[in-house]
This record gives C-alpha cells, sequence and structure tokens, in this order.
C-alpha cells in the first residue's frame, strides 16, 4: 500500500483544512411581510410565493 513519504506540518495541513468552512444562507426580503427567507421558498410567516398565496398560515 502507498504511504506518505514525509509527515505533513501543521501549517501545511491548516492551509488545506482553511477553504472547509460552512457557508452562511442566502437570505432575502419577503416582499409581502419584510421577513428575511430563503430564496425560492414560500415565505413561512404569510405563506406567499410570487406574489400570490399559496399557503394559509393560521395565527399563533
Amino acid at each position: 500500500m502507498a504511504n506518505p513519504k514525509r509527515r505533513w506540518s501543521k501549517a501545511r495541513t491548516g492551509k488545506r483544512r482553511s477553504q472547509w468552512k460552512l457557508a452562511s444562507p442566502t437570505l432575502v426580503s419577503c416582499p409581502q411581510c419584510h421577513v428575511f427567507k430563503l430564496p425560492h421558498r414560500v415565505c413561512g410567516e404569510c405563506g406567499y410565493y410570487d406574489g400570490k398565496q399559496v399557503v394559509k398560515v393560521e395565527a399563533k
């Protein structure tokens, strides 16, 4: 089996892992109620998508 010839330094390992991180989700404002939501999804607060109400939201 293949084995590494030399040990990787901590700096080299850190440089490789520096790109391995979570990306924050892209949020857009709902045009109806101005609450942040994920793009191309129904708003959870008002139930609107593309200017039309597609989900009936019950009062909390």
